[in-house]
C-alpha cells in the first residue's frame, strides 16, 4: 500500500502543534528540524496503530449503521396473504 505522506500545510500546521507542545507543557523551545523529525519518527513507528485503529473505528460505523438498514427494509415488507 502507498504511504501517505501529509501534504506542506499539514505538515506546517502538525510541526507548529509539536512545537507549541513542547514549548507550553515542558517549558522547552524546539527547532524545525527536531519538530519534523519527531513527526517524521512518530509516523514511522506508531502512525500504523491509529490508521489501524481508524480503519476499525469506520469498520464499526459502517456495521451498525448496515443494520440499522436490514432492519428499516424488514419494516417494510409487505405482508404476504
Amino acid at each position: 500500500m502507498e504511504q501517505r505522506v501529509f501534504g506542506p500545510e499539514e505538515k506546517k500546521v502538525l510541526v507548529g502543534r509539536i512545537k507549541a507542545y513542547f514549548n507550553r507543557e515542558l517549558g522547552e523551545e524546539i527547532g524545525q528540524f527536531d519538530a519534523e523529525f519527531l513527526l517524521e519518527f512518530f509516523g514511522s513507528e506508531i502512525g500504523a496503530y491509529y490508521y489501524n485503529q481508524g480503519l476499525q473505528d469506520a469498520a464499526r460505523v459502517i456495521e451498525l449503521q448496515t443494520e440499522a438498514m436490514k432492519e428499516t427494509l424488514y419494516t417494510m415488507e409487505e405482508p404476504i396473504l
